[in-house]
């Protein structure tokens, strides 16, 4: 028997699961779909780029087991022209360049297709709403979202109007593109989702969960460099460590963040 025809076939039982890979050929082949799966849909110039620490940890492991699904659509397939060009000079002069609507209007289209209302479009773009838990709490009630990054100047305004694109912010800064954004909006969500932590409870004292942020954590050694965990930690007493951690809490949020301090009393009040 030739030595090819005893090779061991390859077998397709059990559940299917998408596995991360840093090999951009294996990156932009179709994905399979999973159904009732939360999917990220990545539109960018540099699919290479995930999942990057996206298939790392938990979020990793999530991704392996089918809890989530990532597929990047690389932008450059809708270039326009035999060199592919997606950008071109801004309308009316400037510095930088600008994505066409003619290249990323087709890839949205092709991103859009066969999703329900339930599904976000989001551009990462400093000019968009700053990134919050509440955010990611919703995007993690939605069926999956697809995410811009953009390059160079930004995208065609007339992109974001036609197609009714939600701006997005990591920060008040500027960055070289949308994908450290997008990998960051997609870590925040995931965490969120059924099963992906393991101990959903973790996510409920942690910060932002109340409007305040999170009380100071320790662990063993009970002592170091001269310094003991709290009493009141190593009491047992689950009351007064609640009414400690909450206190901490209060502190922390008012010395740090006055802004989410004066929200939480408005709430509170």
């Amino acid at each position: 028997m030739p030595e090819e025809d005893r090779k061991t076939p390859s077998r397709s039982l059990g559940r299917m699961a998408i596995r991360p890979s840093l090999k951009p050929r294996e990156l932009i082949t179709p994905v399979p779909d999973l159904h009732g799966v939360w999917k990220a849909k990545i539109i960018t110039l540099f699919p290479a780029a995930f999942p990057g620490v996206l298939g790392e940890s938990l979020t990793g492991k999530a991704l392996q087991e089918g809890l989530w699904q990532l597929e990047t659509l690389d932008l450059r397939r809708w270039g326009i022209g035999k060199h592919r060009n997606v950008d071109d000079t801004p309308a009316g002069g400037g510095a930088g360049m600008v994505l066409r609507a003619d290249a990323l209007g087709p890839a949205i289209e092709t991103a859009m297709a066969g999703t329900g209302p339930n599904w976000p479009l989001i551009y990462l773009s400093p000019r968009g709403r700053r990134m919050d838990q509440a955010m990611m709490r919703g995007l993690a009630r939605a069926e999956g979202v697809t995410l811009i990054c953009g390059r160079f100047e930004g995208v065609d305004e007339r992109v974001l109007e036609h197609y009714g694109v939600q701006e997005v912010s990591l920060g008040d800064f500027v960055m070289t593109g949308g994908e450290i954004a997008a990998q960051a909006l997609i870590d925040a969500t995931v965490r969120l989702l059924p099963g992906v932590l393991g101990n959903q409870a973790s996510t409920e004292e942690e910060s932002f969960s109340a409007g305040l942020l999170e009380h100071p954590q320790y662990t063993r050694p009970a002592e170091w460099h001269d310094r003991p965990i709290p009493e009141v930690l190593m009491s047992g007493h689950h009351g007064r460590i609640a009414e400690w951690r909450h206190q901490m809490s209060e502190e922390i949020t008012r010395a740090r963040r006055p802004d989410l301090w004066a929200a939480y009393r408005k709430d509170g009040e």
